[in-house]
């Protein structure tokens, strides 16, 4: 079977909200084995809605959309589906009484243009709605299924789950398993990881190799089909244990893994304390992880300390070492992390030091980034990283190298122990 999605509002067009409902429909449809071909987005306009639908018809067995269903005139999903199907519109008593029961519980006036929520495409299975008004629908017609949902993700979400999964199911039998394992890299670029994999690439049959870019990292998708979880998970494993040999050093982590929380899993897991001493990224190294939930039996504190008289004064960083190195080098970062550590008793400590842009800093060019990791005994790692992009994205990136090294030394150190 394969599946278009339609989203239709035009604040979707303006940029006004974000379509996350195809996104989270595509995942569910593909846990059921279901593929999507197509997302399609269109405005409040029925000539442009039945193009769309047109379009879909031609190469599609199942159209599911999100959105029109409300009480405004601009919600004309329905009334453009059932004019294109040559199917009456009629009132789902249920639906009816439902919207009815909400106002008389919360004391509002129901206006006479709410009673249009109600109305559902004749023959067509509706779906509750428990957490909102407008029910959705299901109908099959010309050997076509039609899934028609509300737009706000607290509405759809449930009732896909709950309504339209099970339809899908019961209607259509059992579907083979979509199952996709996620690799995420980091200090390596997206047509350099291709490069060195490319001997996967090309006899990939199934499971399939995706390489996909975020700016939190580089991603190989891998994803298999097959009867059930457990023979896709045995049809991924040796292609994963394949690209491991050749590029395994640049692995962060997997799935819903981010820099943040694959650091924050080791110091935790481990119990290890972190502090850190943050220059150029003024706390946005201390930022992503404190986004974590847990995060606070590790993260002992920091300081920002941009200026040399700030360095000298809040971690007692020599100002014959400032001198004598610069502010952006080795030498600073070091002391950075190890002072740091000292400060605030942890078993780690993090110095960030370097040139943001616009203009060059202490003779070193826009880029130029050092950073400091001081561990348990006292021994200091330094790495040089020579960035290219704006003021604010050379921050944020030396932010994310300094979780990417983190991580890769704890894993080192903890081999080691």
């Amino acid at each position: 079977m394969k599946a278009e999605i339609i989203a239709v509002g035009s604040e979707l067009l303006l940029g006004q909200i974000t379509n996350t409902n195809a996104a989270f429909i595509s995942a569910r449809l593909a846990e059921v084995g279901i593929d999507v071909y197509y997302h399609t987005v269109v405005g409040d306009n029925p000539n442009r809605l039945e193009d769309a639908i047109t379009i879909a018809q031609k190469r599609a067995d199942l159209i599911i959309f999100s959105g029109g269903l409300g009480p405004t005139k601009d919600d004309l999903t329905k009334e453009t589906i059932a004019k294109m199907l040559g199917t009456e519109l009629e009132s789902d008593h249920a639906a009816l009484l439902a919207i009815e029961a909400y106002f008389k519980r919360t004391g509002r006036t129901m206006t006479e243009n709410n009673k249009k929520q109600a109305l559902v495409l004749a023959g067509s299975t509706v779906l509750t709605n428990n957490f909102g008004m407008a029910p959705g629908m299901a109908l099959e017609k010309n050997g076509k299924c039609y899934i028609l949902l509300p737009g706000p993700p607290h509405e759809m979400e449930p009732m896909f789950e709950t309504e339209a999964i099970p339809y899908l199911l019961g209607t259509s039998g059992k579907r083979e398993v979509i199952v996709s394992r996620v690799l995420k890299f980091y200090g390596i670029g997206e047509a350099e990881l291709e490069y060195r994999v490319q001997s996967i690439l090309e006899k990939q049959t199934n499971p399939t190799v995706a390489p996909l870019a975020s700016p939190d990292s580089v991603i190989l998708r891998l994803t298999a089909k097959a009867d059930t979880n457990e023979a896709a998970q045995k049809l991924i494993a040796p292609v994963e244990l394949e690209i491991r040999s050749l590029v395994g050093q640049f692995i962060y982590g997997t799935d819903d893994d981010t820099l943040s929380s694959k650091a924050a899993e080791l110091l935790v897991g481990n119990k290890l304390t972190i502090s850190a001493a943050e220059s150029l990224t003024a706390g946005l190294f201390m930022a992503e992880l404190a986004d974590v939930p847990g995060i606070s039996s590790s993260l002992k504190g920091g300081v920002v300390v941009y200026d040399e008289d700030a360095k000298m004064r809040q971690l007692d960083i020599p100002g014959t070492l400032l001198d004598e190195y610069g502010v952006v080098s080795s030498e600073c970062a070091t002391a950075l992390a190890r002072n740091v550590k000292r400060k605030f008793g942890s078993d780690i400590g993090v110095g960030l030091t370097g040139a943001a842009g616009p203009d060059p800093h202490d003779g070193k060019p826009v880029g130029t980034v050092w950073i400091g990791i001081a561990f348990q005994d006292e021994e200091v790692k330094t790495f040089k990283l020579d960035l290219s992009g704006s003021r604010n994205a050379n921050r944020k990136r030396a932010a994310r190298f300094a979780l990417y090294y983190l991580i890769k030394e704890m894993k080192g150190q903890l081999a080691e122990n």
